[in-house]
């Protein structure tokens, strides 16, 4: 609309012309510059803002706080990030924990870790069917007299030398670490467990062991810990002999399905009892009875 009305006063300021017969010749050149000052005066006031001018003097209207009416859309809340473990052990497992707060640091040995362990004994040469004694294999197959702590002795066999020592063969520095990682006292059977778990956990495969399955990547992840354990191209990390991965496998898949067999609570037969007939007779009722149960006493009868 501000546009037309300078059209429109420009065109009046245009077509307003005074006869040049009834003027002077000098006042020409005036009305000369008097046309284009009066169509741009014309222009001016078409773009003057005329509802301002009209709503001079009104009061303003003012918007309360509680008005819904918002001039940018309010922003979501930024989530808090989630707080880190303090240590990343307590990621491994639901049930793997600290035995009290501000203990140590604990792991629950299901029947796929048991598994693992196992064959990790089976492939060391420290199986012995199974038993404690295999807690007490130093290298070279002796015994250690007890297991009060690590004997951190040099042993020499063969071609090789070598200070490991329990079921799983603990170097004296790699016992020191997870010991002391653990906070475990002594070096008994439950310890050595312990620590054998925090360094498959060290070397990234404790969630590879919990899927239950023994895979050659799982053993590849453990064969720079345990030399009998074979490497994807199937030799030791350390050149020395190594179990070759199907008598690993073998072994674990074995031992998995057994502790699970006792690890499932046993379940006692249901014995059903004959079909009484008649149904209709007293015998057959007073049995139906039987197995209905006793009657409260709050029904009075």
């Amino acid at each position: 609309m501000s546009l037309f009305r300078a059209l429109l006063f420009a065109f009046v300021g245009l077509t307003t012309q005074i006869p040049s017969k009834s003027i002077a010749p000098s006042s020409s050149v005036c009305s000369t510059l008097a046309l284009p000052l009066f169509s741009l005066a014309g222009v001016a006031l078409a773009l003057a803002p005329l509802p301002a001018l009209a709503d001079a003097g009104k009061p303003k209207p003012q918007v309360s706080e509680s008005s819904d009416v918002s001039l940018l859309p309010a922003l979501p809340p930024v989530p808090r990030a989630p707080a880190m473990p303090r240590s990343r052990l307590a990621m491994l497992d639901g049930n793997d924990g600290r035995i009290s707060p501000g203990g140590p640091f604990r792991y629950v040995i299901t029947p796929e870790r048991r598994a693992l362990l196992n064959t990790i004994r089976f492939a060391e040469g420290t199986w012995a069917r199974g038993e404690d004694l295999g807690y007490r294999v130093m290298f070279g197959g002796g015994l250690m007299g007890g297991l009060e702590r690590h004997p951190n002795r040099v042993i020499y066999s063969g071609r090789y030398a070598s200070a490991a020592a329990g079921a799983y063969q603990f170097m004296p520095f790699t016992w020191t670490m997870a010991s002391q990682k653990l906070r475990l006292a002594g070096f008994g059977p439950h310890v050595q467990d312990q620590a054998a778990l925090f360094l498959i956990q060290r070397r990234g495969a404790l969630a590879l062991a919990d899927r239950g399955e023994f895979t050659p990547q799982l053993a590849a992840k453990l064969a720079p810990e345990w030399a009998s354990f074979p490497t994807l191209a199937g030799y030791s990390y350390y050149g020395q002999p190594v179990k070759r991965y199907t008598a690993l496998k073998a072994f674990y898949e074995q031992s998995l399905a057994q502790l699970k067999t006792l690890a499932e609570p046993a379940q006692e037969p249901v014995v059903e009892l004959p079909t009484c007939e008649p149904v209709q007779s007293l015998r057959c009722r007073l049995q139906a009875l039987d197995r209905i149960g006793p009657k409260p006493k709050s029904l009075g009868i």
